[in-house]
């Protein structure tokens, strides 16, 4: 079971980012502000993790000192405040499909930025390294098959209908000239800043470990940068107000799954198996994502999508096979440190100097 909790709790991670999803997209309908939206779902969360952080870590964390929270800060910057508000804007130029399956460019993302930075290695001669390679490949092909082939119109036999679907007319509408170009180059930005952060953090969290504190201070430090850009971008004060409905409950969610619960675990997972373990897992929120759609808010799926996700699914575990082979093959190479200790010392009872049969301790060791 050791083995398989990181696997479970990044299925449970983008199982939370897939019900943001489909909350953020109910509530951008009834025309809430993308900006105003990440500012209130960066207040809920940090509000819900301060206390767990002050509990379980208010006094046995590790001092923070002012370059540590600069780099916390930035990376807020980069990985929260950019990542999100671009990302909204380019769906507004852009469709829902193609928002969707552009995500799954953060494993390819993540991985080149890791081996560029020697933290993955890939090694194209042995079967394992060929592996992974071809899972990105089969990720890219995937994409493309989302992106540009729609295909016959799939209905489901049953679906619940939350909201009506707009459909046709708001793709065609977002697809129309330069917007659409804009658009696509804002979501390719915002899923680089994404893998970046992703990559970024497993280097921060290597000295400062503490990733509850780590997670809250990166929600404040978000709560406030998203505070400034939408005052900055949004005037009208209806937008500010919260009622009983869709949007409070996207903004309730988000903060405490999302924003609180599943940054935490997130952070959790890439300190124990590393950021392109976590990236390689996003087709499965898209597949969850997919379903959610289709059942809970009646829109339609067509062959390109099923057949997208199909291929998908194949590259997650063509590149987890792979990095669990060479993770194998690199256990088989080498002893654990304690056998390696125990051995040592064993053959050097065994084997005396006879020599020197009253040894002095050197003073160079």
């Amino acid at each position: 079971m050791g083995s398989k909790k990181p696997f479970l709790v990044a299925l449970l991670v983008h199982a939370f980012s897939s019900g943001m999803i489909l909350l953020s997209k109910a509530a951008f309908n009834m025309g809430m502000s993308t900006s105003v939206f990440v500012f209130y779902r960066q207040v809920a969360g940090t509000i819900f993790l301060f206390p767990f952080a002050m509990i379980f870590e208010g006094k046995n964390a590790k001092p923070l000192s002012f370059l540590t929270f600069c780099k916390i800060f930035m990376l807020a910057l980069l990985g929260i405040t950019l990542t999100l508000n671009i990302y909204g804007v380019a769906l507004v130029y852009t469709s829902a499909s193609l928002g969707a399956a552009t995500l799954n460019c953060i494993p390819v993302v993540t991985f080149a930025f890791a081996v560029l930075l020697r933290m993955e290695t890939v090694t194209v001669k042995t079967v394992p390294g060929i592996a992974k390679v071809a899972g990105i490949l089969v990720c890219m092909a995937g994409v493309v098959i989302l992106a540009f082939f729609k295909g016959p119109i799939l209905k489901p036999w049953f679906h619940l209908h939350f909201q009506p679907h707009r459909g046709d007319e708001d793709d065609h509408h977002a697809s129309s000239g330069k917007k659409w170009i804009l658009g696509c180059f804002l979501l390719l930005v915002s899923c680089i800043c994404w893998a970046l952060w992703l990559v970024l953090q497993a280097k921060i969290l290597k000295s400062y470990p503490c990733k509850l504190t780590f997670t809250t201070i990166q929600c404040l430090s978000s709560a406030v940068q998203s505070f400034l850009v939408a005052i900055a971008l949004e005037r009208d004060p209806h937008q500010w107000k919260l009622g009983w409905n869709v949007r409070l409950l996207a903004v309730v969610y988000c903060g405490i799954f999302v924003t609180g619960v599943a940054y935490y675990l997130q952070t959790w997972v890439i300190a124990k198996k590393g950021p392109v373990f976590h990236a390689v897992m996003t087709p499965s929120n898209l597949v969850m994502t997919i379903l959610g759609s289709v059942f809970l808010l009646g829109e339609t799926i067509n062959l390109g999508s099923v057949l997208g996700a199909i291929l998908l699914v194949i590259s997650l575990y063509s590149v987890l096979w792979g990095k669990s082979k060479e993770q194998n093959m690199g256990n088989l190479g080498c002893l654990p440190v304690q056998d390696q200790t125990e051995y040592c010392s064993t053959q050097a009872k065994e084997t005396p100097d006879s020599s020197n049969p009253n040894p002095r301790p050197s003073l160079s060791a």
